[in-house]
């Protein structure tokens, strides 16, 4: 695995581009795991609501979900914001000396599915393997709370949490935020909108299979388009039901976070793609915007991954070893 600079990669072409030489191939624990969760849970019905698509989506993450381990402490909390209140959930590594840099991090589901539990393994290794205390936030989901709500969410409760680090036994001089794919987004509109409020208030972001673009179009996306992890069709809808509210300006960073430049510098950040993504494209665009605006970034190229392995790298040695990386990196960042 290597990771690299932005400046290093933009000569690199996706998979799906036709000067590509070398045929990439999806990791075949990945695949393994694809068949049986669709063995398991047959195709819902075309016309399925939200409802029915986020019920599948926590049936199948505790099917195949495995018990914690026994090197990891886990806390539940309340997050009171104004005229509502999240859930959050806190992970700290058992053999870790406090206090610990603290990481908020956002799970993915396209604005619309997944919770705290969807994403408790994933969490509870990024912990572990970054040698920090997680912070997971259980944000309200579209279409009953479309855009701006997510976004909102994400951004109070970031700074909800950086106010509260010395109460909470948290180190107070290291912030990051992070996600995965939908989630991914949130942390780049909050870090962005925390920053602006106190510069230098988030150090490190880390950003895994970002959601980005609201297109499906890109090379990515077209070679990409039947997933498995993800579909372009499937991106549309979670697009449609995240933006079914009030339609936000072309110019609003919240809802598209490469419309408008930075004001301040970006948090550094850290990236991960993962090739047989139909949003691996965006994740290099994110990647080229932070840096034309004066940000530090890495980029990860998971050449045998797809949308959504780290929320299931329990079931591939490959997608944990991917993460464990990403892990370790971004530990490295905030220590």
């Amino acid at each position: 695995m290597k990771s690299k600079s932005i400046l290093d990669v933009e000569g690199i072409k996706p998979p799906h581009h036709k000067n590509r030489e070398i045929k990439l191939t999806i990791d075949s624990d990945l695949l393994a795991y694809y068949r049986a969760s669709a063995e398991a849970f047959p195709p819902l019905p075309a016309d399925a609501d939200a409802r029915a698509v986020g019920q599948r989506f926590q049936d199948v993450a505790r099917t195949f979900g495995r018990p914690r381990g026994a090197d990891i402490a886990v806390s539940e909390l309340t997050v009171p914001l104004q005229g509502r209140e999240l859930n959050a959930r806190v992970y700290r590594p058992v053999a870790a000396t406090d206090p610990l840099p603290l990481l908020v991090y956002f799970h993915g589901g396209g604005w619309v599915v997944g919770d705290l539990d969807t994403h408790d393994a994933l969490a509870e290794r990024l912990a572990i393997d970054a040698n920090c205390a997680v912070a997971s936030v259980d944000y309200r989901l579209a279409p009953e709370h479309p855009f701006p709500a997510p976004c909102d969410d994400a951004l109070d409760a970031l700074i909800w949490f950086a106010e509260h680090r010395s109460r909470l036994g948290f180190a107070t001089d290291r912030l990051a935020v992070g996600g995965d794919s939908a989630g991914a987004h949130l942390a780049v509109v909050a870090a962005r909108g925390a920053n602006e409020r106190v510069a230098g208030l988030v150090g490190a972001q880390l950003l895994l299979y970002p959601a980005i673009r609201r297109q499906f179009e890109s090379a990515s996306c077209l070679a990409n388009a039947n997933g498995p992890g993800l579909t372009n069709e499937e991106m549309k809808w979670y697009w449609q039901q995240f933006l079914s509210g009030a339609a936000p300006a072309s110019d609003d960073v919240r809802a598209f976070p490469l419309a408008e430049p930075f004001e301040r510098t970006p948090a550094p950040a850290l990236i991960v793609a993962a090739a047989h993504d139909p949003l691996y494209d965006d994740a290099f665009e994110l990647g080229r915007f932070l840096e034309s605006n004066g940000g530090r970034v890495e980029l990860i190229d998971a050449h045998d991954m797809t949308h959504g392995f780290g929320r299931i790298q329990q079931h591939s040695p490959a997608a944990a070893a991917w993460m464990k990386g990403a892990a370790e990196r971004v530990g490295a960042m905030l220590h």
